[in-house]
Order: C-alpha cells, then structure tokens, then sequence
C-alpha cells in the first residue's frame, strides 16, 4: 500500500497552525483542518490521520490538497452563493423605526413585538428577531432622559467630579442625601420565632406610626455613614443633621456633596455656617445639577 509523501508547509505556516490548534476561540471544523495539515507534514499515512481526528480518509485527501493549492486560506470555508435573500432586511428595519418606533393605532400597542412586526409584514418573527439583533434594535426597550436648566451645571459638575477624582488633602468628602416619606410599620402582634418544624411567622397585617425621613451622609474614603432619622423634612431638619456631622468630624473642613434639597438651601446656608463655626468644622458645598443624584 502506498503512502503519501511529507506536506511540505510553506514558511511560516507551522506556527500559525499550532497557533489555531491552540485557540479556544477558533471553530472546531478549522482546528481539525490545521491538525491533519500538520499530521500530513510529519509524513504519517492518510489512514492514520483520519483514526487521530476523526474524519475519513477522503477528508484529509482532499484538505492536503487544498493546503497545496490555497495554504492556510484555503482550509477556512469558502462563500457560497446560495438562494438569494428573499425578505429585504431594509424593510424590516424601515417598518421597525417608522412613526417614531409606534406602531399603527389599530393594533392598539405601544412597541413592536418580534411577533406582531412579523404578522404585519408577513413573515417568520424568527426573520424579525434576527434582523433586529444584527441591527441592534430593541423596540420594547425605552430609558429615561433630562435636559439640565441649571446655568451653573458646568461648574457643579467639575466641583462633584474634582472630589471624587482628586479629593482635597487634610479635609473630608461626605456625599449626604435623605429619603423622605418612610412609613413606620408595626405588625399587630410580636413575631414568632423559629422552632422545630416550624418557621418564622408574622401576622400579615400592620399598624402605621406615621412616616419618617432617613437622613445619611457616606464618607467617601472610608465608608463611615452618619444618619439621622427625624420626623419632619424641612430646612430646619436638615441643619441638625449638618450639626451632627460636623460633630462627627471636628476640627476638619468638610466638603459636602448634596443634591437639590426640597427645601431652599440657599436660605439655610447661614444658619449652616454658623454652626460650622461653632464646631470649628468649615463646610464647603458642592451641590449636584438638578438632573444628578449623589446616591
């Protein structure tokens, strides 16, 4: 029986055979290619290169031979024309974005469904979904945005962002904001507590105690929190709060990071700075553009 010579590899080709070899990220169907190619330089027969990779011995035939005429090109797949499309992908795209993304008031919905496009134009939604992943489009997907009317946005936001980025020496970033409106629920009765075979309970309904508003301010360094809860939320409220951090913190100036305060900040500030004074703790604001949040 007669044995096919050595594959001479042209130069340079060894490596980067290995190198597909190797890949994790390379389709199956090449690696096996780059292996009989390889196999075929080191002169084993055609027979034992199909048992080592799993293929037949017309396969590696015709891969060497594809090697001699197209190197390592010539093992990855070549195009093929098949049946031209039949759906323009244009027109699936055009229906999607047309009328802003809404489709026609009869259908009585507010975003196109892979499933209703495709019963409109009358094909497969598995066409739809496809066309719309290779262009990117989510119709039932919808975010949030807002136009900042703050003249000083540019300012507050190199203020906010210069002391995370580079905060001030011998000084301390606080980022401090409130959560107003929490309910104090109680259950009408104690919870039981866990016993064998048996687990926690508590009764389903509640009784209200009125509602509370959280205040909190994150120390930016260390993740030290200062809170307060106080029953009301005014400007009154939210200077006892600065109190007690400037308490927290004496002796040390303060760069406060807040954001837009329902009550009017700029009428507290005086009052805010006289109790910095008293405590020896001088504050610097740096409030968030209306349309930013600090938490």
């Amino acid at each position: 029986m007669s044995v096919a010579a050595p594959l001479v590899l042209r130069e340079g080709d060894r490596a980067r055979l290995e190198s597909l070899i190797r890949s994790s990220s390379v389709r199956a169907g090449l690696v096996s290619r780059a292996r009989i190619v390889l196999l075929a330089a080191e002169g084993l027969p055609n027979a034992e290169i199909a048992r080592r990779t799993g293929t037949s011995r017309p396969t590696v035939v015709d891969w060497r031979s594809r090697y001699v005429a197209g190197g390592i090109k010539g093992l990855h797949d070549q195009s093929r024309s098949g049946r031209p499309p039949e759906i323009d992908e244009i027109d699936v795209v055009v229906a999607t974005l047309a009328e802003n993304g809404r489709p026609p008031a009869h259908l009585g919905v507010t975003h196109w469904s892979a499933r209703l496009l495709a019963a409109e134009l009358q094909i497969s939604f598995a066409t739809v979904a496809r066309i719309w992943r290779k262009w990117n489009l989510q119709p039932w997907r919808s975010e949030t945005f807002k136009f900042s009317t703050d003249p000083e946005l540019d300012a507050k936001i190199r203020d906010v962002v210069g002391l995370y980025v580079d905060p001030p020496e011998k000084a301390v970033v606080v980022c401090i904001d409130e959560k107003s409106q929490i309910q104090a629920l109680d259950r009408t009765a104690p919870i039981l507590p866990i016993r064998l075979g048996l687990p926690e309970k508590a009764t389903h309904d509640y009784v209200r105690h009125g509602t509370t508003t959280l205040f909190a301010a994150l120390e930016v360094a260390t993740g030290r929190v200062e809170q307060l809860c106080q029953p009301r939320h005014r400007h009154q409220e939210f200077l006892r709060f600065l109190t007690q951090v400037a308490k927290a913190y004496p002796r040390v100036k303060l760069h406060v990071v807040c954001d837009n305060y329902a009550t009017n900040l700029l009428k507290c500030r005086q009052e805010i700075r006289s109790a910095a004074m008293i405590f020896q703790a001088p504050i610097g604001f740096a409030p968030t553009p209306p349309v930013a949040s600090v938490g």
